[in-house]
């Protein structure tokens, strides 16, 4: 009996972490990923102003575990019906179980341009990029434009690292900022209050906030928009252009992103967890891509699998066993703004130090989940810090 976890992401993670406990010993488990680390991928922005925190958001994979083998390889593609994946090594490898944990890409819609000419931030590499570029014009000496497209948390979180990275270059003054969204809020799938203390935390920094602005297209110098309501259109220098907005499907599954129900199942043998897939859990709720999200979802996704394996090991006889259903309960929503940080806990919206405090335990914590005391100690730091 072979389980096979593809990516090596928070949901990839924590799956093959809890399927080493609740897997019976006959059976053999594999991760999959094409980096030999796992990122901690919603620290990666940090980069951008504190190049010194990627030693506390990547950890060597081979340190993760004890019972799973490590397989470094692309994932080509997948046959869930078959239960086969084709690596870019030309190996085959066959799972009687298998887990799809392999993320998202940057969605592109097909505007002209912006591939080419905007930044994304998928990896410390991305990060390191716009820090390159942003440094560049800082020290220049002369006016410059940045501009962002699209508001989500990664979206502010990149605007608010730039705009507190030109601040402690002295360069504020001659830098502007702006953020595009496409529909009517920041921070737009999250609740009110929310929304409106992020547009008060990026309003402080200076930077200016263009909602219902969606992007047409991209140079290497200017970014055109369009006006939702008013179809007025508008280009805007961009001497800087970073782009979150939006995530596609994996390349493996030829940018399709499936819809998977309240057990996580999108065939018999194949689950879907965390932005590979559109989740809609028991509630009915259809589940945002996020960290918190895929952590979630792959404690009963481990569950159902190691249930399935436990049944199919005794002989498979009569019905399968009930699967635990998903149900996305989070207490609560946390993005950092440059050195602040915005905070909801139920119905109290936090800023300031007490935010910035959630902001540094989500990461620590999650890093300690994963036995990975000293990287959430340092990550601390780091955090502090900015």
């Amino acid at each position: 009996m072979h389980v096979v976890v593809l990516g090596a992401g928070y949901a990839g993670v924590t799956l093959t972490r809890k399927l080493e406990d609740t897997l019976p010993p006959e059976a053999d488990l594999t991760i999959v990923d094409e980096s030999d680390t796992h990122l901690v991928q919603h620290e990666v922005h940090r980069v951008i102003r504190r190049p010194s925190i990627t030693d506390a958001i990547e950890v060597p994979l081979e340190s993760l575990f004890d019972r799973a083998e490590v397989i470094t390889a692309r994932v080509e593609s997948v046959d869930t019906d078959a239960g086969a994946v084709t690596l870019d090594t030309g190996e085959t490898l066959a799972y009687d179980y298998g887990a799809l944990c392999l993320g998202s890409e940057t969605a592109f819609y097909d505007l002209p341009g912006v591939a080419a000419h905007g930044h994304t931030l998928k990896s410390v590499a991305d990060a390191e990029a716009i820090r390159e570029q942003a440094l560049d014009l800082l020290d220049s000496g002369e006016p410059a434009s940045i501009v962002v497209g699209g508001a989500g948390l990664s979206g502010v979180q990149v605007a608010g690292e730039l705009a507190t990275l030109a601040s402690e270059e002295g360069a504020s003054e001659r830098v502007d900022i702006t953020l595009l969204e496409q529909q009517d809020a920041v921070a737009p799938v999250f609740p009110e209050a929310f929304q409106d203390a992020v547009a008060d935390e990026l309003g402080e920094r200076d930077i200016e906030i263009h909602t219902e602005t969606a992007v047409t297209e991209a140079t290497d110098t200017a970014v055109a928009t369009r006006h939702e309501r008013t179809g007025e259109t508008d280009d805007l220098d961009a001497d800087l252009f970073v782009w979150t907005g939006g995530i596609a499907g994996p390349d493996a599954m030829a940018g399709d992103r499936p819809v998977v129900q309240r057990d996580l199942r999108l065939t018999d043998s194949t689950f879907a967890v965390g932005d590979t897939a559109r989740i809609v859990d028991a509630n009915g709720e259809a589940v945002p891509a996020s960290a918190s999200a895929a952590i979630r979802a792959a404690n009963p996704a481990a569950e159902n699998i190691a249930k399935l394996v436990e049944w199919e090991l005794a002989g498979g006889d009569g019905f399968e066993p009930e699967l635990t259903p998903f149900r996305f309960n989070v207490p609560g929503w946390i993005v950092s703004v440059g050195d602040g940080a915005v905070a909801q806990v139920g119905p109290e919206v936090l800023t300031g130090g007490a935010a910035k405090a959630l902001k540094a335990s989500v990461g620590a914590g999650y890093l300690s989940s994963i036995q990975e005391v000293q990287k959430a100690t340092e990550l601390v730091g780091e955090e502090i810090e900015a």
